[in-house]
């Protein structure tokens, strides 16, 4: 009788056991679902060997080299290393929105390592803020209040902002929380601002795409790891720009992007990327000039 109650109690124990077990590892995965997509996608390009999809480079290192020799002319006595050309991911989208009143289909490119959106691929420009919205997970009513501001030069006051929003003071007021927690806004007493330096959030869901696409091997590209995954740009997007907004398709393709080391004669190491569709350098977040 008691070996029984022992039994009993030993699978009672186990199945406690898997089931915990089984629980931490669905919030595993749940936790890490952006890096294990990114995983999947990897994986799967070098199992199938499928080429990928490359905006075609206009320049070559010497032709960088050269149009930008005088600010690397201090560096010609240094061992200047062979160029590496490596690839950044963006995810292309097909889209269709509307657009006042009016509906509009286009393409947008969207960094998986910037975070930003690319509004003309002939100058490289981008947005600026939506890198800190991915980052902090930012919603519709974050959206909400980041465009209502954004359209006011960046400040309103409460009663401006409910008065553009049409909602009640009590939902205001729980937004403005869930904002400032995201370091989203800041509020001085009754005046809310944008927490950006110069943001570029209005911008309508479209990418002046001017460069060709090109396939090149999978196996022959060395790529720069994502920072963010599908998942992360395709809900962001949908909370920016709204319901009318309708992704048709989407690829991943790839920035050629060269980099550029040289061993100083003290070991000192300079290293400087460079965009090979347009020509111009990748400045680093640190630098004033980029």
């Amino acid at each position: 009788m008691v070996k029984k109650e022992q039994d009993r109690s030993f699978i009672s124990f186990k199945v406690k056991l898997l089931f915990t077990l089984l629980i931490a590892f669905g919030s595993w995965l749940w936790i890490e679902r952006d890096h294990l997509q990114n995983w999947s996608s990897d994986f799967l390009s070098y199992v199938d060997n499928r080429d990928l999809l490359v905006l075609d480079a206009k320049y070559t290192p010497e032709q960088i080299i050269k149009a930008n020799y005088s600010d690397l002319a201090g560096l010609k006595n240094g061992d200047w290393q062979e160029p590496i050309l490596k690839y950044y991911p963006y995810l292309l989208l097909d889209i269709k929105y509307q657009e006042n009143q009016q509906s509009r289909e286009g393409v947008l490119l969207w960094g998986m390592v910037s975070g930003e959106m690319v509004i003309d691929t002939t100058t490289w420009e981008n947005s600026h803020g939506f890198r800190d919205c991915l980052e902090c997970k930012a919603g519709h009513s974050d959206f909400k209040i980041i465009q209502a501001l954004a359209k006011n030069n960046g400040v309103m006051s409460l009663e401006s902002l409910q008065k553009e929003l049409q909602v009640e003071r009590s939902s205001l007021d729980l937004w403005l929380e869930n904002a400032k927690k995201k370091h989203l806004i800041t509020q001085n007493g009754a005046k809310v601002q944008l927490h950006f330096e110069n943001p570029r959030l209005l911008v309508q869901p479209q990418t002046q795409i001017n460069h060709q696409l090109v396939s090149k091997p999978s196996a022959t590209i060395i790529k720069e790891p994502r920072q963010f995954s599908r998942n992360q740009i395709l809900t962001m997007v949908k909370a920016a720009f709204g319901e009318d907004l309708k992704v048709r398709s989407e690829q991943e393709v790839y920035l050629p992007v060269y980099s550029l080391k040289i061993v100083n004669a003290d070991k000192s190491v300079y290293n400087a990327e460079w965009n090979a569709v347009t020509g111009q350098r990748i400045y680093p977040y640190y630098l004033s000039m980029k």
